[in-house]
């Protein structure tokens, strides 16, 4: 049983996936790093579970290069009536300039990735997404200054994983995220950054130090990701969403789950009837999350979906 949750925490349906696919994508031997993928077969995904040695691969390519994709794991008629409803919200959103939100944000395989690199019961506090614009007439695409989501003093180890559903597929041409592959260590945390914490630009990397990453490990990279996938990254990982250069707005779902251990204050805002869903999910063992959440009206969350904060307005850190 996998979930996919959107609409600023409104929608949630329960889906079941199925896909006829390889085991394993090995990583390319160009000289350019790629992220590892992962293929699971029909049988994992009618399972909802990786076998053990695609569960190592994934742990391996979060641990490695902080992030990891794993395909055809979500079917693609949800994620295209998703997408319908995403894209004409996103055009609200444009319509009302700066003073709008950058984000207005997932499967049991995506759980058991994340619970085997954090821990069992990850916490889920945060639901939202990323959408990528085509430029306004007369308008220059944009990007994002490189940054990491971890803007605060953290732990060095693994405690916080991103999880992005694309509902289309990810290209360099309509915007597909910048990674820079193997930055969630050993590259300096917050001394790396400038910009205060709630700032727009807040956790962007410097300059400098940017430069000296491209002479030593190569140049970032814009990853095909196709429709229908998972993407897992460590929320230390420096990335920059990039210039939609295409006609179609690209959305995708975003989750952030939190090590058990991670004291982060955050809770989800749903709409009440979406609680006997997740009390389902619960009861039959397929949740696998702490899903600490507050419970509002439908009428509430309907009227309040669209005017939550931009990203780096909420706070990832962790209370003493």
């Amino acid at each position: 049983m996998s979930i996919t949750l959107c609409r600023g925490q409104v929608l949630l349906r329960a889906c079941r996936a199925f896909s006829q696919r390889p085991l394993l994508q090995l990583r390319s031997l160009s000289s350019q790093r790629l992220p590892q993928v992962v293929r699971p077969s029909a049988e994992e995904v009618k399972n909802s579970r990786l076998n053990e040695r695609n569960l190592e691969i994934a742990v391996r390519g979060v641990h490695l290069d902080g992030l990891v994709v794993v395909e055809d794991v979500v079917p693609h008629h949800y994620l295209d009536s998703l997408n319908i409803k995403m894209v004409e919200d996103a055009r609200i959103l444009q319509a009302r300039g700066e003073d709008g939100p950058f984000n207005y944000n997932v499967d049991p395989i995506a759980t058991q990735i994340t619970s085997a690199v954090l821990g069992p019961r990850p916490k889920w506090t945060f639901c939202s997404g990323n959408t990528a614009m085509p430029p306004v007439p007369g308008g220059a695409p944009q990007r994002q200054p490189v940054h990491a989501d971890a803007d605060f003093a953290h732990p060095e180890h693994p405690f916080a994983l991103v999880v992005n559903v694309p509902l289309i597929d990810m290209t360099p041409h309509n915007g597909s995220t910048e990674v820079w592959l193997g930055t969630h260590t050993g590259t300096g945390g917050i001394e790396a950054q400038e910009g205060a914490h709630g700032e727009r630009a807040s956790g962007r990397i410097k300059q400098d130090i940017l430069a000296k990453r491209v002479a030593t490990h190569g140049p970032p990279v814009q990853p095909n990701i196709k429709k229908g996938s998972v993407v897992i990254r460590d929320l230390r990982l420096w990335h920059a969403g990039m210039p939609n250069r295409s006609e179609e707005v690209r959305v995708m779902l975003a989750q952030i789950h939190f090590a058990s251990w991670y004291r982060n204050p955050m809770r989800l805002e749903f709409a009440e009837d979406v609680k006997p869903i997740l009390e389902g999910l619960e009861s039959r063992g397929e949740l696998g999350l702490e899903a600490p959440t507050n419970w509002v009206s439908k009428q509430q969350a309907i009227d309040g979906y669209l005017n939550r904060a931009f990203g780096n307005a909420y706070d990832f850190n962790q209370a003493p």
